[in-house]
């Protein structure tokens, strides 16, 4: 059978990109495109972004040389291309999944890899680190920091800017200006470079006057000296200066992103520059794919799809949309209701609350930091804000939780999406510290619901019974198993079974699904089970310690952190009883989460109904 890919498989490392010819490279660029369709639509994982950037990807490991030459990936879901010019191209089917390649940058995956990453605006500031210690040890190689003008609306993009633009030599930042990050962007930064790429003459104008000055005699090369002497006025009368320009970087753009011979040019001008050089690269999410270019929000994070038609292999609605559907309602009711996310309407299920209540829609770029104290300024005046994130963003506002939310008792609702395991993004993107994070902050309220019409319940608790910080999470994809004979009695906690048995298990979440079908196997053996299922985690409810204390042995599961986790709060409160019982705490130690599918990470974690049948056989 012959070989579709007859370039890339012969791509070892970036030393053999060196060796192609113009035609050849460029198609070389098609057999990627090719085959990040083929990868993505059977793996699921990140397609639109990874489209955009394959030119660029090809000239950076042209331009320079790697691994001496360090390249840092921002956010890093667009370093597919990346890795199979680096030697993992026979192992770029394994993506995403359990022992497979990683989906972002991994310093342990391989020496190209020179900063992990998962989460937006951290490029600079580290790519400024590596080359600073390269400074130190006198190694001139280069150091290229790639960030996406979404991930430009964060600020710590901006310390980085300006802590490196001290750097004299050496030092790259391209901008990759796809026009959006995951959902469109926003803000004055957006504007600016919208700006930018609409005035695109300065280059050209400069190269096409050299070439003509050049094949002037005798006076050609004056003039052309002329030129580069005055080339800062030019720039200004088009530019008007760029933010890069006062920050001390070189500005070269905007660049066409799909253009190799320009990119090449562009990257060549970068090297010779004696200051830090920001260059302005323009590109188009979801290039080269028809379906992820007309919709490439929905292509930025897919999961399996059908290559033909680009329409997703399961349609089954989540948490995300049943929140989202919630959220409109309430609205609807009550006009002091707003949202609030950090550039993921889509994600976290806002899109048709942007659009039917879009006055009260505050979509503040990727800021989870801006967003909470913004949060706190609406609450402060009345409104009630539901904040919608990913637990993992949520980390990068802990200070703002405590410093402008909880110590004024603002009333601000946290609508945790992705909490618990999130399977085959990984390490960086696994929702198991939000518990233990919210845990410490005093006068904070915690929802933690398994189905659908607990989040509705929780939701309406959290807008109307609480008067603080408030926070309600909920897991990746849909609902679980429920027991015919579950029925939800309280918002606070549920008992599941007979009052007093030998064993009970406390539980929140989805796990409570789990927890339900280890119970039925255990009585099938005899073995007498209850189930005390927490909705309301913090404060914990003095009924449900009550309850578990009259049994012989406690089980408490949790998929989230041990260390500062629920089990720890609920031990100490069963201690405070004086009674005497066995008490076990099982949850996920002091370790990080790979990547591989939710229940390969629940089953190996002992947190799925096998698990926890294990765990307790193992004290009976």
């Amino acid at each position: 059978m012959e070989n579709k890919y007859r370039i890339l498989s012969t791509i070892k490392s970036p030393k053999d990109l060196k060796k192609l010819s113009d035609s050849e490279t460029k198609e070389l660029c098609e057999e990627i495109r090719e085959k990040l369709i083929e990868v993505v639509s059977v793996n699921g994982g990140h397609l639109a972004s990874n489209l955009g950037i394959v030119e660029l990807t090809v000239a950076l490991h042209k331009s320079f040389n790697c691994p001496k030459d360090s390249i840092v990936w921002d956010v890093g879901h667009q370093s597919y291309v990346h890795k199979m010019l680096t030697g993992r191209y026979d192992k770029i089917d394994t993506i995403r999944k359990k022992d497979g390649l990683a989906g972002f940058p991994k310093r342990s995956e391989s020496e190209y890899d020179d900063f992990n990453a998962g989460h937006s605006s951290t490029s600079i500031s580290a790519a400024y680190g590596i080359a600073r210690a390269k400074q130190l040890k006198g190694d001139n190689s280069y150091t290229v920091a790639i960030i996406g003008d979404g991930s430009m609306t964060g600020g710590l993009a901006y310390e980085g800017l300006n802590n490196a633009g001290r750097f004299k030599k050496n030092f790259i930042v391209i901008l990759n200006d796809n026009k959006m990050s995951i959902s469109n962007n926003v803000g004055a930064i957006a504007m600016n470079l919208s700006h930018m790429r609409l005035k695109p003459t300065y280059l050209r104008v400069k190269r096409h006057t050299e070439r003509i000055l050049s094949h002037i005699p005798l006076v050609g090369n004056f003039f052309k000296k002329v030129l580069r002497r005055s080339k800062s006025k030019l720039k200004n009368l088009i530019y008007k200066n760029t933010l890069f320009d006062f920050l001390g970087y070189t500005y070269l753009g905007p660049i066409d992103g799909h253009d190799l011979d320009e990119l090449s040019n562009a990257l060549l001008v970068a090297k010779k520059n004696n200051t830090p050089v920001l260059v302005h690269v323009v590109t188009k999410k979801g290039k080269g794919y028809e379906p992820a270019e007309t919709r490439p929000k929905e292509f930025h994070g897919i999961g399996k799809f059908d290559v033909d038609t680009g329409e997703p292999l399961s349609s089954k609605k989540g948490f995300s949309y049943i929140f989202g559907k919630q959220l409109c309602d309430m609205a609807k009711r009550d006009k002091k209701i707003c949202a609030i996310t950090a550039a993921m309407t889509l994600g976290t299920g806002l899109s048709e609350f942007s659009r039917n209540y879009k006055p009260r829609f505050f979509d503040v770029g990727i800021a989870e930091e801006h967003a909470v104290t913004f949060a706190s300024g609406l609450a402060s005046k009345g409104i009630i804000p539901f904040f919608a994130v990913y637990s993992t963003f949520l980390q990068r506002s802990f200070d703002q939780l405590i410093h402008d939310a909880a110590i004024q008792k603002l009333h601000i609702v946290l609508c945790v999406d992705r909490a618990g395991i999130v399977g085959d993004d990984g390490e960086t993107h696994q929702g198991i510290f939000d518990v233990s994070m919210l845990n410490t902050i005093p006068d904070t309220t915690i929802f933690s619901p398994c189905y659908f019409d607990e989040l509705r319940q929780s939701m309406n608790a959290a807008a109307y019974m609480c008067d603080s910080l408030v926070a309600v999470r909920y897991p990746r994809g849909g609902e679980l198993y429920r027991p015919d004979n579950f029925e939800k009695s309280s918002i606070n906690f549920d008992l599941f079974g007979e009052e007093k048995t030998k064993i009970s298990i406390v539980t929140y979440g989805r796990l409570f699904s789990y927890a339900c079908k280890a119970k039925e196997k255990l009585e099938s053996e005899g073995i007498s089970v209850n189930i005390i299922k927490l909705c309301r985690i913090k404060p914990i409810d003095c009924k449900a310690v009550k309850l578990a204390s009259d049994c012989e042995m406690i089980f408490f599961f949790e998929e989230s952190l041990v260390a500062g986790g629920i089990g720890e709060s609920f031990g100490y409160e069963l201690k405070k009883t004086g009674k005497s019982f066995f008490y076990k705490i099982h949850g996920i130690k002091d370790t990080f989460v790979r990547h591989e599918t939710v229940e390969e990470a629940l089953n190996e974690l002992k947190l799925d109904d096998e698990g926890m049948i294990k765990v307790i056989k193992e004290y009976l």
